[in-house]
């Protein structure tokens, strides 16, 4: 019988229970291995903060947001002994093998202390879905289903009071959250970082529809996107994490302001926030994340590591750690020339 870890590092989404509970299942009734979560992702390994996990503590957590083992965006590499501290907890648990289920950070994490003899295996996930090597991460289409709810709502009430209404959704450098909501909810724009704006032209193409006899617009804005020359919007920073990202948002009050004075039409703005990461997964997020789990434990199990989990086509396979994270996956081109269409 082998000790597996687990942890759930970075921001929290809907589908990170279902990874754990798929991964105690199988991990315990078919392997008969004992599964140790680690609470508060890396701060746990770095302190020996530990539980152990059944099928009976794991039961029913399936449909529940958020993640059951705690959260945290901290770096062992900014920690100092950072990384002696982690190999001393795996031995003070006797930790066989870990599964580290996160985005591009706590999986960046993974793939160095994969290189300094840390047996790893990494499950993907990031609600921006901007991980490279898997076509989808799980928690984006619960992300992408409430803002598609949102943008429906926010139709009625543009309409009734003649208003743009600006959306501003998350999407640090990639706009896919953006996109495909946008195109979803029959956005009138979108604004997402791959792409800067001219705030001329977004004026324009509103007062375009006015003169069409559209007296409504919505416009969903990533929280990254930024203008052609960076300068009509100066987002302050509000700190740095671990992983020396800035907090973002404000782009959509910016954009409020701006396209009323220019265009005198009453605008709104709505920012959804932390909404996009909770509640309850959507089943394409449960079925995703309940499939990476086993595939998780399956290559622990195999003893595979310094591999990710991912979703190719309709297939979960395993590539290397270092294929997932350094470059972030954009945007589709093809994609957003599709949203284009719908424009006006």
């Amino acid at each position: 019988m082998a000790r597996i870890g687990i942890l759930t590092g970075g921001g929290d989404c809907p589908g990170l229970n279902a990874v754990i509970r798929a991964v105690v299942r199988k991990g315990v009734n078919e392997y008969g291995h004992a599964i140790v979560g680690y609470k508060a992702g890396w701060r746990g390994v770095l302190n020996d903060d530990v539980v152990n996990l059944t099928p009976d503590n794991t039961s029913g957590i399936l449909q529940r947001g958020g993640t059951i083992l705690g959260s945290s965006r901290t770096n062992p590499f900014k920690e100092e002994r950072g990384v002696e501290r982690v190999k001393e907890s795996l031995e003070e648990e006797r930790i066989d093998g870990l599964i580290a289920v996160g985005g591009e950070d706590t999986l960046g994490v993974a793939a160095k202390l994969t290189s300094e003899g840390i047996d790893v295996v990494g499950v993907p996930k990031t609600i921006d879905n901007d991980l490279n090597a898997t076509d989808f991460t799980f928690g984006f289409n619960t992300a992408v289903q409430i803002c598609t709810d949102a943008i429906d709502r926010l139709h009625t009430t543009a309409e009734s009071h003649n208003r743009v209404i600006v959306l501003e959704v998350m999407g640090r450098h990639a706009g896919w959250i953006a996109t495909y909501a946008g195109i979803a909810g029959g956005a009138d724009a979108i604004l997402v970082p791959e792409r800067p704006f001219d705030i001329d032209e977004v004026c324009e193409h509103i007062q375009h529809r006015h003169r069409k006899g559209r007296t409504f617009s919505i416009v969903v804005v990533a929280e990254g996107a930024k203008p052609q020359e960076g300068s009509e919007f100066v987002q302050e920073e509000a700190g740095k994490d671990a992983f020396g990202h800035v907090r973002l948002g404000g782009i959509g009050v910016g954009l409020e302001r701006e396209i009323e004075q220019r265009t005198g039409f009453e605008t709104r703005v709505t920012i959804l926030g932390h909404i996009q990461r909770g509640g309850t997964p959507t089943a394409f997020d449960r079925v995703l994340a309940t499939r990476f789990g086993i595939a998780a434990i399956d290559a622990v199990h195999e003893g595979d590591y310094g591999k990710m989990v991912a979703l190719q086509g309709t297939k979960i396979v395993r590539v290397p750690l270092g294929d997932a994270v350094g470059t972030l996956k954009t945007l589709d081109p093809d994609l957003y020339s599709t949203a284009e269409v719908f424009f006006g």
